[in-house]
């Protein structure tokens, strides 16, 4: 790897906006650490936990959407002036930053443009999802600590 390579990597790493990323080869390796590093290394250990019950819970999501439909049917004029917003990737979805950390939001709190709302873990990198819309936080869709899927909703906002 020469120094172009790397440079390149740390611009990707910073675009990202992922607390670490290690590089490494037989005989070459690289760390790279962004301002969001400080304790969010402690938040890296859990991801190792939950690993294994991912096979287990997967069909979990599964069942979630068999059992929302009379939910839905009620509640679908009401959820039809609400904006959702989803996944844009397969992974483990944690609301807070670190286990000792507070969660990002709150049903009822307010969002706007790029405010993180959550993040999720996909082979070890933590992604924080920001939010596309401004309004209030109306319902979480998704515990914490569980996979999701691509495209899979995670919040309802009311943009009013």
């Amino acid at each position: 790897m020469d120094i172009k390579d790397i440079q390149n990597l740390i611009k990707f790493v910073s675009k990202a906006e992922v607390s670490e990323v290690k590089y490494k080869t037989k005989d070459f390796e690289i760390t790279i650490k962004t301002p969001l590093a400080g304790s969010d290394a402690v938040y890296a250990q859990p991801a190792v936990y939950h690993t294994a019950p991912q096979a287990v819970a997967a069909p979990a999501p599964a069942a979630t959407p068999a059992a929302a439909p009379a939910e839905k049917a009620e509640a679908a004029s009401d959820d039809s002036k609400y904006v959702t917003i989803k996944s844009p990737m397969i992974g483990t979805f944690y609301r807070k930053p670190s286990p000792d950390k507070d969660v990002f939001v709150n049903v009822g709190d307010e969002v706007s443009v790029g405010k993180v709302v959550c993040v999720i873990e996909a082979m070890k990198l933590f992604n924080q999802i920001e939010s596309e819309i401004s309004g209030k936080i109306v319902k979480i869709l998704v515990d914490d600590a569980t996979p999701v899927e691509y495209d899979q909703p995670l919040f309802l906002v009311d943009p009013s």
